[in-house]
């Protein structure tokens, strides 16, 4: 499990081929690397990958195919910026909301605007999303914690302020830029209990009832 907030940026330093997979070469300063041992998960642009070897600054890991076809890791190249969070210890900080590593879909920034000293991101979800963005829910996107600030059908907005800009990717983003999003844990359970069958279902009238919604 990750929180969304994010402890370092790397860059890509290699890519290799590996038998129809990809194996990533990351570098980063901030983190020790060392301490860390093989096998331990680390989200990279909010992806949960499995570090395989550990330098003095940074790691590698394997990607599949599968993960590369389901997520913006794709367009990654040699010098990409990414953002990076070692798997959440117990006793940490929960200081964003949970998050799994597990990407739902790819979506992409429509528009980009400053409001007074931060940036407002405009970004379109794939239309079977949208129902999981509420206003003043999470969302992680680039295995960042945010706070939607508006929905507008599959399209909703978040404002990055210059802390977030400045320590991660998303200071860089531009229209047409894609990212990984990862919705709400709460959202996903949620549908999954309104959608059961009677005997162990929530109806929806009984959340209404009990004042959701």
């Amino acid at each position: 499990m990750f929180t969304g907030i994010v402890k370092a940026q790397g860059r890509i330093e290699r890519i290799a081929p590996r038998s129809g997979d990809l194996r990533l070469t990351v570098t980063a300063a901030g983190l020790p690397w060392r301490d860390f041992e093989v096998g331990e998960s680390i989200a990279v642009n909010g992806v949960c990958l499995t570090a395989v070897a550990f330098r003095d600054d940074g790691f590698d890991t394997d990607v599949s195919r599968e993960t590369m076809a389901v997520t913006a890791l794709s367009d990654l190249t040699v010098g990409s910026r990414v953002n990076l969070e070692p798997a959440l210890s117990l006793g940490e900080r929960l200081g964003g909301h949970l998050v799994s590593g597990h990407v739902d879909c790819v979506a992409t920034v429509r528009a980009r605007a400053s409001d007074a000293r931060s940036v407002r991101l405009e970004i379109e979800l794939p239309a079977d999303y949208k129902r999981y963005v509420a206003r003043k829910g999470s969302v992680c996107v680039d295995g960042v914690s945010l706070t939607i600030n508006a929905v507008s059908n599959n399209v909703f907005a978040v404002n990055i302020i210059p802390h977030t800009a400045a320590e991660t990717i998303i200071g860089a983003y531009a229209v047409g830029t894609k990212v990984n999003i990862e919705v709400d844990l709460l959202a996903r359970y949620l549908e999954r209990l309104l959608t059961a069958d009677e005997a162990g279902g929530i109806a929806k009238e009984f959340l209404r009832e009990h004042g959701y919604g």
